[in-house]
């Protein structure tokens, strides 16, 4: 499929380039080789595609965007095979997207997953633009300077919220307790995501060491190992991992993540029509396995938190605690087209060590949980390392 779509791309690339409007009314052998070949070989529906755009640049009664047009009807395409997951990204969306998986980014400070409504905020950034205008997590963005961003991609949607540093967006948000609808104009700063946090929790017992991680980005488990190497010498006897609004990222960095806390063995797999199985497995020295773990989840926390929630769940190497996740079954390709777009394409389904398939039903927690908006304090987190500290009552060599 990915190579069909994008020689598909590919084609229509070409055609653009090279101006279709000449081939209206003429004949494919007054053509160059190489672009007679490319037509006579068209479908109907190409053709019809392609007469189409032509025709309305032609004797549309007002001026037409073309390249935003074929931008529309790249999405179209796509769109067309009924995968929200899948989507058809313009060079600036694609430009958003690739600077999200590096860990920084020109917007308003927060972490986002899709809603029917637009944009469930999962996560807002300490110190944010965002943050200091009064947005929180659970509440939604349904519109972007007065559009409706409702249906959209996430890719595309998040896209109209990114920008240079200085300028403005005004964003619709829908608070659900108590429900009221605002406008609020947030100023767009450089924002370095905060890969990880840590903090030590001593009252109640044994202290516990509280990791936060924020995305799956570039280089993000060596972080993640760092900080919680730091929490151990400070003293920790179990540690809480906390995923919340994490809403996943690179495949790669969620096994080296698993692979902080799991020696060896599988901790997912993937596999698709035009991809082979394949296992990945545990690799690196993971820390200590007697120290008890808890994995903080919540709705937010999806695709790569699932495969990390997941494997040290079935692996037994730690208990869930939260809600039920998001459940993202499925993983993308992403390829770079000629126009400097980017098609993301949904490519296999991936698999937990159980061969669980976790697609639109999550990562169940064992130990429910939930952070409530009408409190100013964090309801889950106690719960997550109470489970850290019984845990650790089996283990006295551990908790002290």
């Amino acid at each position: 499929m990915t190579r069909i779509l994008t020689t598909t791309v590919t084609v229509l690339a070409t055609l653009a380039v090279l101006g279709v409007g000449m081939y209206l009314g003429g004949h494919p052998a007054l053509l160059p080789g190489p672009l007679r070949e490319v037509l006579v070989s068209e479908s109907p529906s190409e053709r019809t595609r392609r007469e189409l755009l032509d025709t309305i640049e032609d004797s549309y009664y007002r001026p037409v965007d073309v390249e935003r047009l074929r931008g529309e009807s790249l999405k179209a395409i796509v769109g067309g095979l009924g995968d929200r997951f899948s989507n058809y990204l313009a060079p600036r969306e694609a430009k958003v997207f690739a600077d999200s998986v590096s860990g920084q980014f020109e917007g308003v400070g927060m972490s986002v997953q899709p809603d029917k409504k637009g944009l469930l905020v999962a996560e807002v950034f300490e110190g944010s633009p965002a943050e200091r205008v009064g947005v929180r997590p659970q509440d939604v963005i349904s519109e972007v300077d007065g559009k409706s961003i409702a249906g959209q991609a996430t890719e595309v949607a998040t896209a109209k919220i990114k920008g240079p540093p200085g300028t403005s967006v005004r964003l619709t948000v829908i608070t659900p307790e108590p429900r009221r609808t605002r406008t609020i104009t947030v100023r767009r700063e450089r924002i370095e995501v905060p890969v990880t946090t840590g903090e030590l929790e001593r009252a109640g017992g044994a202290p516990v060491g509280v990791v936060k991680l924020t995305t799956f980005s570039t280089g993000a488990h060596g972080i993640l190992r760092r900080e919680i190497d730091e929490q151990l010498r400070a003293g920790a006897k179990g540690l809480v991992l906390d995923l919340r609004g994490n809403g996943g990222g690179l495949l790669n960095e969620a096994v080296l993540v698993s692979s902080i806390f799991i020696e060896d063995g599988i901790v997912v797999s993937t596999d698709g029509r035009t991809k082979r199985r394949r296992e990945f497995e545990a690799e690196g020295k993971a820390i200590e396995p007697r120290v008890p773990l808890a994995v903080l989840v919540d709705r937010g926390s999806a695709s790569a938190s699932e495969i990390v929630a997941g494997a040290l769940r079935d692996r037994q190497r730690g208990v869930v605690v939260g809600q039920r996740t998001f459940g993202k079954g499925v993983f993308q390709e992403v390829q770079t087209l000629p126009n400097n777009g980017a098609l993301s394409l949904t490519v296999g389904e991936y698999f937990l060590p159980s061969g669980e398939n976790i697609t639109n039903k999550g990562v169940a927690p064992s130990v429910p949980a939930r952070d409530l908006r009408r409190t100013r304090r964090d309801d889950a987190l106690p719960k997550a390392v109470e489970a850290v500290r019984a845990q650790g009552r089996g283990a006295p060599r551990i908790l002290k």
